[in-house]
């Protein structure tokens, strides 16, 4: 039972580490302009091109999911409540922003991933290797 215990923590906290970064990456694009990213004037016009009102509203709101969340997810803070934001960024992402499934015609495969892991993870918790506590349900 012990050995199961430290590979449920152990996976726990390669899916934290790997979505957080991957979510803090995406974030930082959107709200600073960093990694290549348009920042948040090029954001916020993307989210209007596909039907978003308030676009610069919604660029804020998703790229402050992203990286807020995404460092939560890295530190272990609040996992099942940071997961929230980031699984409804990543629906609203796959549906709006998205056409088809495959990724390499720009469908919604990778999107809707990071929505089912993150939403697998939020369910689990933090794990024990998590700043608050590590409780796991």
């Amino acid at each position: 039972m012990k050995d199961r215990n430290a590979r449920h923590d152990v996976a726990t906290l390669l899916l934290r580490l790997m979505l957080g970064a991957v979510f803090a990456y995406h974030g930082a694009g959107k709200l600073f302009g960093l990694f290549g990213g348009g920042g948040l004037e090029a954001t916020a016009g993307y989210m209007e091109s596909i039907g978003l009102p308030n676009g610069t509203v919604m660029a804020v709101l998703a790229g402050g999911a992203e990286f807020f969340g995404g460092l939560a997810l890295v530190l272990g803070v609040a996992v099942p409540l940071a997961a929230v934001p980031l699984v409804i960024t990543m629906l609203v992402a796959s549906f709006m922003a998205h056409s088809g499934f495959g990724a390499q015609s720009g469908g919604m495969e990778y999107p809707l991933t990071l929505a089912v892991a993150t939403a697998a993870l939020g369910l689990l918790g933090g794990g024990r290797f998590a700043l608050t506590g590590g409780k796991r349900r």
